[in-house]
């Protein structure tokens, strides 16, 4: 039988307009996250990518289609009605700014825990130790360094537990030490039955991934299963 969908994107277009130029950034795209999967999202620059994780996350609206986040209906709903969804199950990680540079480390986590209505202080010190922040979590932002702010950025993501993870680029600027960290939490989020899509060029995480989908001129192609 099956296994529910824990995410889903149904046809979706969506047109961006600068004077009279259009982009056509989605079209007609459709694909899903099981409970249990990563699947690597994979294509050129200015392909989609952002532009669906985007729509993915509640923070974009398609004009046309729509997004299923665990059987409900996510698109055409109310702001307020779509952060609180997005905020109790589903954790993003963008490119950039992904804390608050006027909050230490551990209190950003905290702030998406208490977001989700979710607090969890044992979990906090998971997530730091694992990740090998341990030492930093009184650090603002802007006292970490690259890498350093890229396994921030997951641990924020993941801080309230989220049944989705929507991952921009996760490992696109860090060494090669630091990207086999964050691809081995990745298996450990997926066998804890976290369903990934993480937009990526890297070759080590398509490897990784249980699935494999192609995005060009915001259509997307077809998939491949890894292994």
């Amino acid at each position: 039988m099956a296994l529910e969908r824990a995410i889903e994107a149904v046809d979706l277009y969506r047109f961006f307009h600068a004077g009279e130029a259009e982009t056509l950034a989605l079209r007609g795209a459709s694909l899903w996250v099981e409970p249990g999967e990563i699947v690597a999202l994979v294509g050129p620059s200015g392909s989609g990518k952002s532009t669906l994780l985007n729509c993915l996350a509640g923070l974009d609206e398609p004009d046309g289609g729509y997004v299923m986040l665990k059987g409900e209906r996510l698109t055409r709903r109310p702001e307020a009605e779509r952060a609180r969804r997005r905020a109790a199950f589903i954790g993003i990680l963008l490119q950039a700014d992904n804390l608050f540079e006027t909050l230490s480390l551990a209190d950003n986590l905290r702030l998406q825990m208490d977001l989700a209505r979710k607090p969890d202080a044992a979990r906090l010190d998971m997530l730091l130790e694992r990740l090998g922040l341990a030492q930093r979590r009184g650090a603002l932002p802007g006292q970490l360094s690259g890498g350093e702010l890229a396994r921030a950025g997951l641990a924020v993501a993941l801080a309230a537990a989220p049944v989705v993870l929507l991952a921009d680029e996760p490992t696109g600027e860090v060494d090669a030490a630091t990207e086999a960290l964050v691809l081995d939490f990745f298996d450990e989020q997926r066998k804890a039955g976290v369903a990934a899509l993480i937009a990526t060029h890297s070759q080590a995480l398509a490897a990784r991934a249980t699935r494999v989908v192609t995005i060009e001129d915001g259509r997307i192609g077809n998939g491949r299963s890894a292994g």
